[in-house]
């Protein structure tokens, strides 16, 4: 009782016409040591005698996790956490893995899916649905693919800087709303910056120049930041030329000082002791934890590490002040004041969701969830205009294939409330006029054999078929996948084959008319199927929709516009090895100097496109540029074309990617309609970074613009001049 009425009290801070720094003020003035030291732990600041509840974070790639794997994993984790395992699972709208929500190419759905996201997680926090609730959420994931060995490829939205962060963009906005004042829920990226090997992550080095840094690494967190409006991520476990990103300087430097950011910067789980026991950069816990006070770090995402004694010992020897724990808490409760957490449930419009209805498994929310799944879906490959399938051409279909039945969740997949697998879906869609013969692999071919088509599907397991006491380990040790072209956290791929390629070969040597289905988390080196199986779909995992799209696509009833967000090799040959950082080695579409499989950007269509009448106008420092095409449907069917916009530097003194992506857009075309396509992209996305001067230039020069269908299919181009510095 004695807490309650203290939380009565009229204290400064409980005054929303205040401004934010002096509520803050009023709180830490009221705050007890112990109580700071407290709220540097994964629920922000919570102080129960003032009425302070704290935010708590939480997973959220691709939906709210409540449920999957990852509850799986906290069950089997020793009794620190035994809690957890009481706690009922709660179903929330699953979209695709993040590479799938990419290859959409279509930011203002992906909006749409963050909205999805950002208001599920609001209503079971307001409702109190789930005693884990969390409006926190650790997402999107802004690393960049620049490997496709990467094990935590499928999280991220591909290999460039600028469709990612865009995308990033998109999602952070759909997830904070629109309300001018609150916040719906807090995007919080990961994991900043350069984290994209599993193998030795925990103290590991990536390593390049500061101009990689600039115009490549860093580039989608500052998108997210600046034109998402993201005020929080979570620090990297890996280091950036030997210094650790969880102390490292450019946090206040760049991140804050440069880019605005305000808000929850967190440690990755473990990152702690790693200072300690991986990269050695401190001698012990309480300096690693003094270390990254001071670097701006204001929320532990402890494992085994006692944080607290650690800042205690910190605070008692003088390496760091109370003023230090002060100044960083205050981006955990700028990010609860963000949030309408310490205002009047009146005066905040997302406490109404109180009275609503549950948005979960709603119409308007499945619906997204299908169209999302439906414009991930990636055509390869169609000789003959095998696809889309008349039904009234064949009596009989083999289903087969150990995908076939299935829809996977990823490592950071909640539990969707259904789940369409490609076989259910293919059976609705076709009814009792054919026959459809399923077996998930031995009998694959002799049921091929007995059918007038065949569709494979095939791919790799999300969370490399491991148990949740292997899951477990598997985290803590960094053991590789059973299966060599699979990878997850903790775990990079070995190989690009894929193995089930030679189930698919026994299906089409049963039966030559076979269409092959690849669900998977990223590349692979298909370089038998591309050469003799007549048609190529793809999808990623996860999406509660997964058999709809897949079913929609194969029949026609949906045109796939999908478009690769990766360089697809022929081999991990092609590719420079695994820790080597700098691009310029042959690093993505923008440097690679081989032949792919697949291009940047690829996908096909049911119809045909026409371009022509590219515009563009000259370019002087500060200035826009006005990109526009004329492009036309000439084929049969209505579709959707991802316009894409490319541009190459002429004149440019130093050296400058092969291409670079400046501007896209996914436009639906009536057939033999045509429509205008216009992408803006001012100067400065055309500067590099120049180390002697430590800023960004303009140069003058001529540079080729160029549009078309992917990275490798540009069909029409026009040089422009620059004038810079």
């Amino acid at each position: 009782m004695a807490g309650v009425l203290a939380a009565q009290q009229s204290y400064p801070f409980q005054n929303p016409a205040l401004p934010m720094e002096q509520r803050i003020d009023s709180i830490l003035s009221l705050m007890t040591i112990d109580e700071k030291i407290g709220s540097l732990g994964t629920s922000g600041v919570v102080v129960p005698r003032l009425g302070i509840k704290g935010t708590s974070i939480g997973e959220a790639l691709s939906g709210v996790v409540l449920g999957g794997p990852m509850q799986s994993l906290f069950e089997a984790m020793p009794l620190p956490q035994a809690e957890t395992r009481k706690r009922t699972p709660t179903a929330t709208t699953q979209f695709p893995q993040g590479v799938g929500l990419g290859r959409t190419w279509d930011p203002d759905l992906v909006r749409q899916a963050g909205a999805v996201i950002g208001s599920e997680a609001r209503y079971i926090f307001e409702t109190g649905k789930n005693s884990r609730a969390f409006l926190v959420l650790l997402t999107p994931n802004a690393d960049l693919a620049r490997d496709p060995r990467w094990g935590r490829l499928q999280e991220s939205y591909g290999e460039d800087a600028f469709l990612n962060g865009t995308m990033s963009a998109a999602l952070i906005k759909g997830i904070q709303g629109d309300d001018p004042k609150y916040w719906q829920a807090a995007s919080l990226l990961k994991h900043l910056l350069a984290n994209s090997n599993e193998d030795g992550r925990y103290g590991s080095s990536s390593d390049f120049d500061v101009r990689l840094l600039r115009e490549y690494y860093s580039v989608p967190f500052r998108i997210g930041f600046v034109n998402g409006g993201a005020r929080c991520f979570m620090a990297s476990y890996n280091a950036w030329n030997g210094v650790p990103l969880t102390v490292h300087p450019l946090i206040r430097n760049i991140t804050v000082k440069e880019w605005g950011v305000d808000g929850i910067i967190c440690t990755d789980a473990g990152s702690l002791g790693n200072l300690v026991n991986r990269h050695k950069s401190h001698a012990n816990l309480k300096e690693a934890t003094a270390a990254s006070i001071r670097a701006g770090i204001n929320m532990f995402l402890a494992i085994g590490e006692d944080y607290r004694t650690a800042t205690k010992a910190a605070l008692a020897e003088h390496l760091i002040a109370e003023s230090d724990i002060d100044a960083v808490l205050r981006g955990s409760l700028r990010t609860a004041l963000r949030l309408g957490l310490l205002d009047p449930p009146e005066m905040v419009p997302y406490s109404k969701l109180k009275t609503a209805a549950d948005p979960v498994n709603s119409e308007k929310h499945n619906a997204i969830a299908r169209q999302v799944a439906r414009e991930s879906v990636v055509l390869l490959k169609n000789a003959q205009n095998l696809l889309p399938l008349d039904r009234k051409a064949f009596k009989s279909i083999a289903v087969v294939g150990p995908r076939a039945n299935d829809v996977l969740p990823d490592f950071y997949s909640g539990l969707p409330p259904y789940k369409i697998t490609p076989l259910e879906a293919i059976r609705a869609k076709v009814g009792a006029s054919i026959v459809v013969n399923h077996d998930a692999g031995p009998g694959a071919a002799k049921a091929a054999q007995a059918s007038d088509l065949a569709i494979v599907v095939v791919g790799n397991h999300p969370t490399c078929n491991r148990s949740p006491q292997q899951l477990l380990q598997s985290l803590m040790a960094g053991a590789q996948c059973a299966v060599p072209s699979e990878g997850m956290e903790s775990s990079d791929r070995q190989t690009l084959t894929l193995e089930q390629e030679e189930l698919v070969k026994e299906v089409y040597k049963a039966n030559p008319k076979t269409v092959l289905v690849l669900v998977s988390s990223g590349p692979y080196a298909i370089n038998w199927s591309q050469g003799n199986v007549p048609a190529i779909v793809h999808m990623s995992h996860a999406s509660q929709e997964e058999g709809t799209a897949i079913a929609d696509v194969l029949f026609g009833d949906y045109n796939p516009a999908g478009r690769l967000v990766h360089t697809w090799v022929k081999s991990e040959e092609q590719l420079p090895p695994m820790m080597d950082y700098n691009l310029r080695h042959g690093r993505t579409y923008m440097y690679f100097k081989g032949e792919p499989l697949y291009p940047f950007g690829y996908g096909l269509s049911y119809t045909t496109f026409a371009y022509s009448g590219l515009r563009a106008n000259n370019l002087t420092s500060g200035g826009e540029a006005s990109c526009s095409v004329s492009v036309k449907n000439t084929g049969p069917r209505d579709g959707a074309e991802v316009v894409q916009f490319y541009v190459r530097y002429l004149d440019s003194k130093v050296e400058r990617p092969n291409r670079q992506l400046v501007g896209f857009r996914r436009v639906n075309i009536p057939r033999g309609e045509s429509r205008a396509v216009t992408v803006p992209f001012k100067a400065e996305s055309l500067a590099y970074w120049d180390e002697a001067k430590g800023r960004f230039r303009l140069e003058s020069g001529r540079i080729e613009i160029l549009a078309g269908s992917s990275s490798a299919d540009l069909k029409v181009q026009k040089t422009i001049k620059v004038t810079g510095e």
